[in-house]
């Protein structure tokens, strides 16, 4: 971008300035331009697509302070430091501050001394925050609201927080103050309560492409999952990761199996107590190398953008909680993984989930159609990608980047195979779950066939010439194709839908993919993932930015991450600018960070 048009577009003078960036993303310079024009936008970006700089730079742009509400401590303290390192007047509101402190920041914000606040939304909803702001307003001192993780307000949303709903008052209360609402993640049926819930009727609506394409998607079936967890992450040391797993009780155990095999692992979920969440948190976002293996209590609002993998030892309940929960890999654009093991006890859990829950029947009607796409992107035999974003409603194309693109399935016509599954499900009276019908498929005489009598089945033995392994995966494509229905009230059983009619009559083929052997994962050494592509030299260059950031971050009590970006660090080991002018081409590298830091990386650059 040439000098002449930063210094002619103030947007763009500013992304160059403070936040160290040539040129927008996507579709920031519209939104950019639409909410510091006084405009209401309701944006729709993936994570680590750039969605904090669209509320960010109309604040600096527009006169006065703006307001961004944000459901969660950690990361306010997090978007705050990191705007600071900028040289931008940030600060937050919210209960962990102690009295004399609440009192400092306010005393700055009518003092015309902050850019951005950040404040928790029971904070601002009460009458004392509102009481605030109308002070604020009254002097023409309110920039612009913006209310992150916009999703909350979702009332069948698993990240629902009531306090969202009284979010609309804003507009009511200062009509001529612009809001901006965002969210990463979200399918038609939450964008239009957002709209509804925030009075948003008359907001812009920007949706950016939801594809990441950095992320690789791979899914295999269960089978020894902590062995094959190990196997995924035996050439991932150093790297920092996330493991979901479905209980707390699987959370410890899981967590402390890791740290017996020598990673740097660490619980979380809801039932520690807040110290214990808040050291493993921080422990997370400020050192290299922490595996954090938690429920999905963990995630929302986590800004550390080098989490190079998450894994899925459990099924995650919907498409969306598994967009959600990955994206949360690879936000600084680096290749990242999202890695899931599943089986048919999964499903199982996740529709006694749906079905003991206290929900009315629509929504878990709504719910278990979400399981079932969820499933359907499991055993699908096309691209991963482009299952998940027609999801969305995107069109999507074959991205090479999958384990179905990289490795295709075979597929066959498993018709007659799947009427021998169907016909041993029905003959044995729709009580059975799928061991025990692969038992008998295969001919197995075990105590619980001989009790029932089924080794006389005609359906006995018909199976034998396929093993365990390829019998659970049919059962499971017959499960996710809508053949077979898990039933919460026979413990898994599974039973027969109309879908399964067709088959056994042979009006309907039935097309699988073949079961994969099982491959082991080779353990290599390997340089942290920012180093990879570099020379022996640019490389230990690389290493030596590393140690003195993280160094520099220890003495200031930050994420590594708030003083420079891995992305950063490689083009600096790349690049190898000579001077501070030189400094300020590399992407990250606005003045604030030039002023403060370029000394001691032009002394470790040119030695």
């Amino acid at each position: 971008m040439p000098a002449s048009a930063s210094r002619t577009d103030p947007a763009l003078a500013i992304l160059r300035r403070t936040f160290g960036y040539a040129a927008f993303r996507g579709r920031q310079a519209e939104i950019v331009s639409h909410v510091a024009g006084g405009g209401d936008a309701l944006v729709l970006m993936p994570t680590g697509g750039g969605k904090s700089l669209c509320y960010q730079l109309p604040a600096l742009l527009r006169s006065g302070c703006a307001i961004v509400v944000s459901p969660l401590i950690a990361l306010m303290q997090d978007q705050v430091d990191t705007l600071v390192q900028l040289g931008v007047r940030a600060a937050f509101l919210n209960s962990s501050l102690d009295w004399p402190e609440a009192r400092d920041i306010e005393q700055r914000l009518h003092a015309g001394e902050l850019d951005l606040l950040y404040v928790a939304p029971e904070r601002l909803m009460s009458e004392r925050g509102l009481i605030m702001l109308e002070r604020l307003s009254a002097a023409s001192r309110l920039a612009l609201f913006a209310i992150d993780e916009a999703h909350c307000v979702s009332q069948w949303g698993h990240d629902f927080r009531p306090e969202y709903l009284q979010l609309s008052a804003l507009h009511e209360r200062f009509p001529g103050v612009p809001r901006i609402a965002l969210t990463a993640t979200a399918d038609e049926a939450t964008r239009r309560e957002m709209i509804e819930r925030l009075g948003l009727g008359d907001a812009e609506i920007f949706i950016s492409s939801f594809d990441r394409p950095n992320i690789r998607y791979t899914v295999v079936e269960k089978d020894n999952p902590r062995q094959q967890l190990l196997a995924f992450l035996a050439d991932r040391r150093g790297e920092a990761g996330i493991v979901y797993c479905l209980s707390r009780k699987k959370v410890d155990e899981t967590a402390e199996w890791l740290a017996a095999q020598g990673w740097d692992a660490l619980p979380y979920h809801a039932g520690l107590s807040p110290e214990v969440r808040a050291a493993n948190q921080r422990r997370f976002l400020r050192e290299d190398g922490v595996v954090m293996v938690a429920t999905i209590a963990f995630g929302m609002g986590i800004d550390k953008p080098d989490v190079r993998f998450v894994a899925h030892l459990d099924l995650p309940k919907s498409l969306e909680a598994y967009y959600q929960e990955t994206g949360r890999a690879g936000r600084d654009g680096e290749p990242a993984e999202a890695w899931m093991t599943y089986g048919l006890q999964d499903v199982a859990l996740q529709r006694t989930r749906i079905d003991e829950s206290n929900a009315h029947e629509a929504q878990k009607r709504l719910e278990a159609q979400k399981l079932n796409a969820l499933l359907a992107f499991c055993e699908s035999p096309r691209c991963r990608r482009s299952v998940l974003l027609e999801y969305f409603g995107e069109a999507g194309r074959e991205c090479g980047n999958c384990d179905v693109c990289l490795d295709p399935p075979e597929l066959w016509d498993g018709t007659e195979a799947a009427q021998k599954a169907l016909s041993a499900v029905f003959r044995t009276g729709q009580r059975f779950g799928a061991m025990h019908l692969i038992d008998v498929l295969r001919g197995k005489v075990s105590a619980k066939v001989r009790e029932r009598g089924h080794e006389r089945l005609p359906t006995f033995g018909v199976g034998q010439d396929l093993d365990d392994r390829a019998w659970r995966s049919i059962f499971r494509q017959l499960v996710a194709a809508g053949t077979l229905h898990v039933d919460l009230a026979e413990h898994g059983a599974l039973k027969l839908t109309d879908a399964a009619r067709p088959v056994l009559k042979g009006e309907a083929q039935v097309e699988m993919r073949r079961v994969r052997a099982t491959h082991s994962t080779a353990v290599k050494a390997r340089r942290p993932r920012g180093a990879d592509g570099l020379s022996s030299a640019d490389a230990e260059l690389f290493e030596q930015l590393r140690m003195w950031r993280g160094m520099v971050a220890r003495e200031q009590g930050v994420p590594a991450y708030v003083i420079l970006h891995d992305r950063t660090l490689r083009e600096l080991a790349e690049v190898r600018p000579g001077s501070r002018g030189m400094l300020m081409t590399i992407g990250g590298m606005g003045q604030a960070k030039v002023e403060r830091y370029g000394n001691e990386l032009l002394h470790l650059i040119t030695g």
